[in-house]
């Protein structure tokens, strides 16, 4: 373990290649974060313009908030959580005209090259999306903390940061100038690189000659040069993807908490929320590398390799692409792919989750309403905001993309009789349009990476699998690579009517099963079955059979009610993936290609 702290700044940035005698253009905008009393949750900012730097013809300036961060769709108004916004004139403290919802309007006197504006921003809320103070540290999304100016957003910006007087380290993955002082070659540079701030550990490695850090918050039983080694190595695999690394420096923050999973990705960093006892167990402690292993393929999927619509970004509004599916789905089958890959997860493990997965997916009755590219394009308005029908009505684009990346790795392997696979699209995508043309794609372009490598047209499964609902030819697709492909429940009759009930009311009702057919709904609190007191579904239709008449007596609205619910078949697969004994050679060199191993 080795400690970093302010007094070593010098020594880290040296590390990291960094020059602390000076970094791109004069920053035109200057960020100066102070935290004086971290227990009332309230960063203090000074946002300050220099307008001499280029011609300004306007009598204002306007200041905005982003409404959103990247990696995070949904607008989460963070304007919300800004108070006291003021600026001085003629030597006298006065408030800003605020003009919308996240723009604040300062009017300019003749001759003014200088603007400064004051405000505080509360920030209670840890999670990965936003920004939080406390009296243990300070976690700053820059989106949601720093105002900017959108004449100004391809413009250096520099950010000064004043910790609380019992806060000995900063960590952030912004290049260092001076003493707590760090630059951003641009606005989207800023918002993309959070900052931790507190007593935390910091962990270093190397992937390659390249310098990583793990800014770690928060107790948590774990063996540190175990940990540090697992997340090498899992590093290292990611990089073999593409063969090439984007970055000169890259810095985890990880967040222990009492609860905590998720993650974002941003352009040399991650910031992941784990629970700090789930480095105790085999699972939880396998669960927080698959955290890490997903957002550090992010550097490539969706930071390089991207959309056309995901950057520069307008942080005002919805920014709008079909291909979440690739970017985020794609980037949660290579997660696990990688850790199969470096030997981390076992090949059963593996295969048994990629089964799993599908399983859960073709069990969601959303997967015959809404296409993968539909979902992602209506993240903004349903993922982060689902409601009781969701399951029938949506499908996830995390989901269902690592199933895609299944299929359509297994597809490309296929018809291109092994001598290609997925990685060799993201190497297409990344040679083509990030270092080449410095771009994101367009959704034809997409397709016709798939094309190109598969050597065969992508059209029609696009339309099928991506812009359409039809279910993927697993069983013919697997046994290419030697595995058989099976239902557990196939042939069985099990009863089954459909809904869930949490804490006494029914929670979920599927689309397809009696229950949703025969009118029982949300939110019904069930009383008695067949005149008995409910205690659970399971003990409900544990000797009943298919066709059996169930009454259920319910509260809806203060009123009971009783309803007839025949017992139905249930549907639901339990799908399996095993290896087919005898494979024949073509066989074992396609799992080669689609595993990196024949077991």
């Amino acid at each position: 373990m080795i400690k970093f702290t302010l007094n070593s700044l010098v020594f880290a940035t040296l590390l990291l290649g960094i020059n602390l005698l000076g970094f791109g253009a004069i920053p035109v905008l200057r960020h100066e974060i102070s935290m004086p009393a971290p227990h009332t949750h309230y960063f203090q900012v000074k946002t300050s313009v220099d307008l001499s730097q280029r011609l300004w013809n306007k009598p204002y300036v306007d200041f905005k908030m982003a409404a959103w961060t990247p990696g995070s769709y949904l607008i989460r108004e963070f304007a919300r959580n800004v108070e006291s916004l003021t600026t001085v004139k003629n030597g006298t403290t006065v408030p800003v005209e605020k003009i919308n919802k996240n723009t604040w309007r300062v009017y300019l006197t003749k001759g003014q090259k200088q603007v400064s504006i004051s405000y505080d921003v509360y920030a209670f809320e840890l999670s990965v999306r936003t920004s939080f103070l406390d009296d243990t540290h300070g976690y700053i999304n820059p989106a949601s903390v720093l105002l900017y100016v959108n004449e100004f957003s391809q413009q250096a910006q520099s950010v000064q940061i004043n910790p609380y007087k019992s806060f000995q380290k900063i960590s952030t993955a912004l290049k260092q100038t001076a003493a707590q002082t760090y630059e951003a070659k641009n606005l989207d540079e800023l918002i993309d690189s959070p900052i931790e701030i507190g007593n935390h550990q910091v962990f270093e490695f190397k992937v390659g000659n390249i310098p990583h850090q793990i800014a770690f918050y928060g107790p948590a039983k774990v063996d540190t040069t175990k940990f540090i080694a697992d997340v090498k190595k899992m590093c290292e695999e990611a990089a073999r993807v593409i063969g090439q690394h984007p970055c000169d420096h890259y810095l985890f923050i990880i967040h222990n908490l009492q609860k905590g999973s998720g993650g974002l990705e941003h352009l040399y960093s991650t910031t992941c929320q784990v629970a700090r006892t789930a480095y105790e167990t085999e699972n939880g402690y396998h669960g927080i590398l698959g955290l890490l292993s997903h957002e550090y393929f992010h550097l490539w999927n969706v930071k390089r390799i991207r959309p056309k619509a995901l950057g520069p970004f307008d942080y005002e509004i919805e920014n709008y692409t079909h291909n979440l599916w690739l970017s985020e789905g794609m980037t949660s089958y290579y997660g696990a792919l990688i850790l199969q890959r470096s030997g981390q997860t076992n090949t059963d493990a593996y295969l048994k989750g990629v089964a799993d997965e599908i399983t859960s997916v073709e069990n969601t009755p959303g997967n015959k309403v809404e296409s993968a590219a539909s979902a992602s394009w209506d993240a903004w308005i349903k993922y982060y905001r689902p409601n009781e029908n969701s399951r029938n009505s949506t499908v996830s684009y995390y989901s269902k993309g690592s199933v895609l990346g299944t299929v359509l790795n297994l597809w490309i392997i296929k018809h291109s009789q092994g001598k290609a696979n997925l990685d060799d699209v993201f190497r297409y995508l990344y040679q083509n349009y990030y270092l080449k043309q410095q771009r994101g794609f367009t959704d034809a372009e997409l397709e016709n990476a798939f094309s190109s490598v598969a050597g065969t047209s992508a059209k029609t499964i696009f339309q099928q699998l991506v812009y359409g609902t039809m279910k993927p030819d697993y069983a013919n697709l697997l046994h290419e690579v030697g595995y058989e492909w099976t239902d557990a429940n196939l042939g069985k009759t099990t009863p089954y009517v459909g809904f869930t009930v949490t804490a006494g009311k029914i929670s979920t009702v599927l689309k397809g099963s009696t229950a949703y057919d025969h009118g029982l709904n949300v939110g019904d609190e069930v009383l008695k079955v067949n005149a008995e007191t409910f205690e659970s579904v399971d003990k409900t239709l544990k000797d009943k059979q298919v066709g059996d008449t169930i009454l259920f007596t319910v509260r809806r609205d203060g009123l009971e009610r009783t309803l007839a619910i025949p017992v139905g078949k249930s549907n639901l697969a339990a799908y399996k993936i095993s290896s087919m004994t005898n494979l024949t050679e073509s066989q074992k060199a396609l799992r080669m290609k689609w595993l990196g191993k024949i077991n």
